[in-house]
C-alpha cells in the first residue's frame, strides 16, 4: 500500500512540473516522505551502476520501508523493502546519520550495490532501473 501512495505523490509532482524541470532528487524524496507520513532514512548516490544514479529509503515505522531509485534519465521508481534487505537499509541509514568525518572514512558504496542487487533479484527493479 505504501508504494501506491508514493507513486501517487510522484505523479502529482510530475503534474506540477513547469517546462519539464524536476525538483532535485532529495527534495522530491523529502516531499514524498512528508506527504505519506514517512521519514527519509537515507539519500545516496549510486556510483558505477549502469542504470541507477540515486537511491533513497523512506521509513514508515512498523508499516515498512520503501526504496526510491532515480535512473540515468531522471525517472523515479519505487518498491517496498522486505526483511531480506532490512539490514542493508539499516546500515545505510546509520551511515547517513553518522558525522561527516565518519562518512568520509566508511565506504557505503558496497552496501548500496548489494541493496540494489537484492532488489533486482527479487523482481523489484529490472536491469534498466
Amino acid at each position: 500500500m505504501v508504494v501506491e501512495h508514493i507513486e501517487l505523490v510522484l505523479f502529482e509532482q510530475s503534474l506540477g512540473e513547469s517546462d519539464g524541470v524536476h525538483l532535485p532528487f532529495g527534495d522530491r524524496v523529502a516531499d514524498v516522505a512528508e506527504k505519506t507520513a514517512g521519514f527519509v532514512l537515507f539519500d545516496i548516490r549510486v556510483d558505477g551502476d549502469r542504470h541507477v544514479r540515486r537511491m533513497a529509503a523512506i521509513g514508515y515505522g512498523t508499516t515498512g520501508t520503501a526504496i526510491i531509485v532515480m535512473d540515468k534519465e531522471g525517472q523515479l521508481r519505487c518498491a517496498s523493502v522486505n526483511g531480506e534487505t532490512g539490514f542493508l537499509v539499516s546500515n545505510l541509514a546509520a551511515w547517513c546519520a553518522s558525522p561527516l568525518s565518519e562518512q568520509a572514512r566508511v565506504d557505503f558504496h558496497g552496501m548500496a550495490v548489494m541493496l540494489l542487487a537484492k532488489l533486482r533479484s527479487t523482481g523489484h527493479f529490472d536491469q534498466n532501473a
